[in-house]
């Protein structure tokens, strides 16, 4: 699945348009890469975005096309 839209459906971030901005800002990061909004995600990875001065990352747990609203948190673990 895509960065952006993995951010859209686990809730990270509201919208996909603004997900695929904060890739092409050089705010996103995979496995301590700059992700494009293409980027190619798996479980496993460890994903990093910078919101301004805070600093979100967590560890992909599933890949899932669709997510219930009040299951999209299971779908990573927060690591800070």
């Amino acid at each position: 699945m895509r960065i952006d839209k993995y951010l859209k459906v686990s809730r990270i971030i509201k919208r996909r348009t603004l997900a695929q901005q904060a890739c092409e800002a050089g705010r996103v990061f995979v496995n301590g890469r700059v992700a494009k909004p293409s980027t190619d995600i798996k479980v496993g990875d460890i994903i990093e975005v910078h919101f301004g001065d805070r600093v979100f990352k967590c560890k992909v747990a599933s890949v899932d096309e669709k997510v219930q609203k009040n299951l999209a948190n299971s779908m990573y673990e927060v690591i800070e």
